[in-house]
């Protein structure tokens, strides 16, 4: 992977506006977000987003997650300018995004989800198109750079039709790139794509935050968001419904699986075992459902001995964050 430093460190973006003083900390902060579309007569108002705050620290790879319809793409299109909120603060590198519009908009690059790239445009035309609609001088442009970043050096002047599907999504990346913004949004960027590629973009997402960058994720593959993300933010109904840092996240689902293989046959699980959650599949596998916070592995392991049976081997199940995020969604709704 080629030296990216040089091209997506972004320089340091001030704001005059003591207002926002306390956003400078942040890469994106957002304060009571509201927006309401007006809907039709049939169907009424929509409330999309209903007082969201957040918090995305400067140098972080940042995970919002929710269901379809939570309120993640209204919130991407007030950060990018798309939409106009209706009430609420939002701040991208302390540049408000209603006061500071031009700039705060320099200093966000958004990765859309469909691959709007003109296919008679090579990759470099591409990639200088874009940096002059943001107004980057010629001198000032980044194209071989941002070129050899994602891997196209040798596609530069080929028209983009003839890329691959993973081509394309690394060129729209670098599209987003051309004007050095210090904050990046990826919406769905591995949605359809095989498991090979979605590795490989993977470790472009890292390459990127290690330059510098700070990376806003959108997902619906929560192993995705558990592998790269160091803080994630729930949202549903329009709601932040958790927001932590990953491992704390985890922590919340006080969930365990222990198997144990037996040395000997079993008919039925013995009663001193009865008073775990335990499941019997035979002739020799005991499978315990139980919490952490609750019942030591040690007592398990040791009640199992006790009984006169033989461990022939063991594995153990970690809760993971898409137990989290069926179980928050769901109480939700209910």
């Amino acid at each position: 992977m080629p030296d990216v430093s040089s091209a997506l460190v972004a320089p340091e973006v001030k704001s005059d506006d003591d207002k926002l003083s306390g956003a400078r900390e942040d890469a994106v902060y957002v304060r009571g977000l509201t927006k309401i579309y007006r809907g039709s007569k049939k169907t009424g108002p929509k409330h999309a987003l209903k007082g969201v705050s957040l918090n995305i620290p400067k140098g972080s790879v940042f995970g919002l997650l929710g269901p379809n319809g939570a309120g993640k793409s209204t919130l991407i299109n007030i950060l990018a300018g798309l939409v106009t909120k209706t009430a609420g603060t939002a701040a991208i590198w302390g540049l408000d995004v209603d006061r500071e519009a031009r700039e705060s908009r320099s200093a966000i690059g958004v990765v859309p989800q469909e691959l709007n790239i003109d296919p008679f445009f090579t990759p470099r035309e591409l990639l200088d198109l874009q940096a002059g609609l943001f107004g980057v001088p010629r001198p000032d442009r980044i194209t071989d750079e941002l070129l050899a970043t994602v891997q196209l050096t040798e596609k530069a002047d080929s028209y983009a039709r003839t890329l691959s599907g993973g081509m394309r999504r690394r060129l729209m990346v670098a599209k987003a790139m051309v004007h050095k913004p210090p904050v990046l949004v990826l919406d769905e960027p591995t949605a359809g794509v095989d498991v090979e590629l979605r590795h490989q973009l993977w470790a472009h997402i890292r390459d990127l935050n290690r330059a510098g960058t700070t990376i806003l994720l959108t997902t619906h593959y929560l192993e995705e968001a558990q592998e790269l993300c160091d803080r994630i933010a729930i949202i549903n109904h329009g709601e932040v419904i958790a927001c932590d840092t990953t491992e704390a996240l985890l922590t919340r689902i006080d969930r365990k699986e222990l198997t144990i293989v037996l040395g000997e046959h079993l008919d039925a699980l013995p009663d001193a075992l009865a008073h775990y959650n335990v499941e019997l599949v035979p002739p020799r596998r005991l499978v315990f459902r139980y919490r952490p916070s609750q019942i030591r592995i040690r007592d398990i392991l040791n009640d199992v001995r006790k009984n006169g049976m033989t461990i022939a081997d063991l594995s153990t199940q970690e809760s993971d964050l898409e137990d989290l995020f069926l179980q928050l969604t769901r109480e939700e709704a209910s």
